[in-house]
Formats: structure tokens, sequence, C-alpha cells
């Protein structure tokens, strides 16, 4: 197999950035406040997803269980402000910065397919001077993006943009939603396993890592 391909086109949360806990736990106490906790698993589910689509899917979860049927304003009018503080200080994830400077270095193109918002991008990134080398970027609330994930819209359009065919990208994601887009672009998916979850939990011909540290390119 090449170790070599055309571009990479990269995830944010829980991929490059270590934010998923801190959008867990928003997502955790905004649902909780409407009297509906939600497990580990419905956590999980909301992993890779635009904000969009997590507050309806969370508002369903609440109304279902007799809470009040939410607006997403006042969902997200709870959520926010906590995700906010918590995100401003995610660390990187192991061997992110390394990956990213060593795509720039053998001069492969780079991507980011991410579902978050562009000023939440901005919160995130601001620690981490590295995320400039990463100058192509599909938001969340790109104009030109169609579907969110699992929808394969953002990786298709990161690898136009780029100029690259999908089938010659390799995307790196970790969260299920994501994992399904970038097979759906026809991408060379890579995962890295969340906490606790095994190769076995996505479909086959991905490539699991355990950390972006194992990730091998040719010079």
């Amino acid at each position: 197999m090449p170790q070599r391909p055309a571009a990479c086109l990269f995830d944010l949360d829980g991929l490059l950035l270590d934010t998923e806990p801190a959008h867990a736990q928003a997502w955790q106490a905004a649902a909780s406040r409407f009297g509906r906790p939600l497990d580990d698993a419905e956590l999980l589910s909301l992993r890779g997803r635009r904000r969009h689509d997590c507050a309806g899917q969370v508002r369903q979860w609440i109304a279902a269980a007799g809470g009040p049927r939410l607006s997403e304003a006042e969902l997200l009018a709870v959520r926010q402000p906590i995700a906010e503080a918590l995100l401003a200080s995610a660390p990187a994830m192991p061997g992110a910065e390394a990956l990213v400077r060593r795509c720039r270095a053998l001069g492969i193109p780079m991507a980011l397919a991410t579902s978050s918002a562009r000023p939440a991008v901005a919160i995130k990134v601001s620690p981490h001077p590295w995320m400039a080398l990463i100058e192509e970027r599909v938001h969340g609330d790109d104009p030109e993006l169609g579907d969110g994930k699992p929808a394969p819209d953002a990786f298709l359009l990161a690898a136009r943009r780029l100029g690259v065919p999908p089938a010659a990208c390799w995307a790196f994601e970790d969260s299920s939603a994501g994992v399904t887009a970038a097979l759906g672009a026809g991408c060379r998916v890579h995962v890295l396993l969340p906490p606790g979850v095994s190769c076995r939990a996505y479909p086959e011909g991905v490539v699991c890592l355990n950390s972006l540290e194992e990730v091998r390119l040719d010079p």
C-alpha cells in the first residue's frame, strides 16, 4: 500500500484537538438542565456531527422523556457558554502537530473537513499556531456545504478545493459519523479510536489508529 497520499483531509474535534470531552460535558450539562441526562452511547453518537444536527437530536431526546419542547436557540443558550469556556483550552491530540508539520514538509496538500462552524473553530485553534498550516478549510457552516456528516459532502468539497480526487486522499476521523462520511466520499479512511471503542465498531477496510503518532508517510 502506498504511504504517500495525494492529500490529507483532517477532521478537527477528537482528531487534531482533544475537544470531545468538552463537547460531551457541554451537551450533558444542557440536557441535564432540562431533566434528560445523556448516557455514554448517546454522547458518542453526537461526535462528529454539526451543532445544529446535535441540537435537533438532543431536543428530541428531551421531548421524548416528557421534558419541554425546546427551540434550538433555547437549548444552545444553555450549552454554548459552557462549551466555549471549555474549548478555549483544549489541548492538541498526541502526534497531531507533528503529523501536520510532516505533511507540510513533504508538500502534501491538506484540508480541514470539520462539522464545527467557523467561529467555533477560531476559538479552538487560537492556542495552536500550527493549525494555520492547514490553509484549506471546510467548516460546518460553509456556504458551499450541503449536508453535514455522516453525508460525504464535507470530504467531497475539501478534495475538490484541493483539486485532488477523493480516492487519492487519506481522510482522518474519529467518529462514526465522520468515518461514514469519508468512506462515502471514497477516501482511504484512518480512524483514531475513541477511548473504549475498538476497531470492530467501524466498517472493514478502515485503518485503525490508537494514536496519530502511528501514521507513517513516505518521503
